[in-house]
């Protein structure tokens, strides 16, 4: 009998179970995408405006937040695995039209690029939570479900590495004097410029996406959670939606929990919105292209340092302190990133870039001790639906300010012109965020300092 068990844990072993492979598999291709390095500057390269960009933003937070919360009874409903190979389908989609759409007409080009933020969106809520659950599910099923800490952590290693090749890649093939050293030192004879390197990292990333509809393809759906009756589907819908309404109300009614929540969404809606615009203030701050994806990848590695510091914060200090602290490094990050110091003002980015790592620690330490077992996965989905509810709603108010801050500015036409205008506009509009957290910060503070001072029970 122990011989048994011993040959089963053996052939068990987590990392051999298929699902789990495939898993590890789509975590690394679906989040590595050579453009995010030089995101933000990558749009306004092709034309489109700091306002146009910040709506873009907008429309994908939205439509995030309208197909989140369906998304799980709709996994439960055609099940799980078709759902993932559906994000795949779109990850494809989204990436072709962007790769290859023209930029003759800037009108058609910005409504393309809406549809390629609603495709993402809707990838991304496919995605969220179906592929956890199905490599969850088949690790239950065919090996230990006590080695589920294993393949999380397994799966932060395995997404790291491949967000460090992406970010690193990705700044370096969009820089054409980098690419034309390196075509110069082979020998080809070719002369490479913006135009040539403009759409590389979408290139490649059109590559990763194909890969990753490949891997939801081999996925296979877990015996006894395949596709139900109409009559099943229709009762799992209505219960997961029950399920939403009530935990809902239980947030509303909860003030440590909303509390949370609402200190979740300040934080994270302007860090995110100024991470997006890292590249064009990469660019103002005299930082070569070409490290863009080096910072970036250096950013990644705080995630190995970061969680041991916010675990030991959680467990000597109270849900407001920790909030308190978190909310002085950000603000001090927004405060030095308003100086533009050249070369120099790479630090407070980092600074405040960093803080998403001690935002996400806390939320889910806190949230998952103050939720009871029955609502706990719906409970964090809220905190999804209010984290882009938030980066919807700030993209929405920096496209106001950024439309504002234009009709300030009067200069000639031209391509120089309008470059220039462009950093004008950016580098005004950074002054604007300290401001929007301070008093944010200070009406939470005022709503709810006292729920915030005890540790959850």
């Amino acid at each position: 009998m122990e011989t048994e068990n011993l040959m089963k844990e053996t052939v068990c072993s987590p990392f051999q179970i298929h699902n789990v492979r495939m898993f590890l598999l789509f975590r690394m291709l679906f989040n590595a995408r050579f453009y995010y390095p030089v995101f933000s500057i990558l749009f306004l390269d092709f034309g489109l405006t700091l306002s146009q960009f910040a709506i873009l933003n907008a429309v994908w937070a939205a439509t995030i937040v309208l197909c989140e919360v369906p998304s799980g009874a709709l996994a439960d409903t055609i099940g799980r695995r078709n759902l993932l190979v559906f994000a795949g389908f779109l990850m494809v989609i989204e990436i072709s039209i962007w790769a290859f759409v023209p930029r003759t007409d800037l009108t058609l080009l910005f409504w393309v690029f809406v549809l390629n933020r609603i495709l993402s969106g809707m990838a991304e809520a496919a995605a969220s939570g179906a592929d956890e659950a199905l490599a969850y599910d088949s690790l239950q099923q065919e090996g230990n479900i006590n080695d589920w800490g294993r393949v999380l952590e397994r799966q932060i290693q395995v997404q790291s590495v491949g967000f460090v090749i992406a970010m690193t890649l990705g700044g370096i093939i969009y820089d054409p004097q980098l690419m034309q050293k390196g075509a110069d030192l082979l020998g080809l004879g070719v002369s490479i410029s913006r135009e040539t390197t403009l759409r590389l990292p979408i290139y490649l990333t059109l590559v990763t996406a194909i890969l990753t509809l490949i891997a939801t393809l081999q996925m296979r759906e877990v015996i006894g959670k395949e596709k139900g009756s109409d009559c099943q589907g229709r009762a799992a819908i209505h219960n997961s939606f029950r399920l939403v309404w009530e935990a809902g109300c239980w947030i509303f009614r909860t003030p440590f929990v909303l509390g949370l929540m609402l200190f979740g969404l300040l934080y994270d809606s302007v860090v995110r919105m100024v991470i997006t615009m890292s590249s064009q203030y990469y660019r103002i701050v005299e930082i070569p292209e070409s490290l863009f994806g080096v910072l970036g990848s250096g950013l990644a590695l705080f995630g190995f340092v970061v969680p041991g510091m916010a675990r030991r914060l959680s467990e000597r200090r109270v849900p407001l302190f920790n909030l308190l602290l978190t909310g002085v490094s950000i603000l001090l990050g927004l405060i030095g990133m308003s100086f533009v110091w050249a070369k120099v003002g790479v630090l407070p980015a980092l600074l405040l870039f960093s803080n998403l790592y001690l935002l996400g620690f806390f939320l889910s330490h806190y949230l998952n001790q103050a939720t009871s077992s029955e609502r706990r996965a719906t409970v964090l989905s809220f905190k999804g639906l209010f984290l882009n509810l938030g980066y919807g709603g700030i993209g929405i108010l920096y496209s106001l300010l950024l439309a504002s801050l234009r009709g300030q500015i009067s200069s000639d036409q031209g391509e120089v012109a309008e470059e220039t205008i462009k950093n004008i506009v950016f580098i005004d509009s950074l002054p604007w965020f300290s401001w929007y957290f301070i008093i944010c910060l200070s009406v939470l503070l005022f709503c709810f300092i006292k729920p915030l001072r005890n540790k959850p029970h």
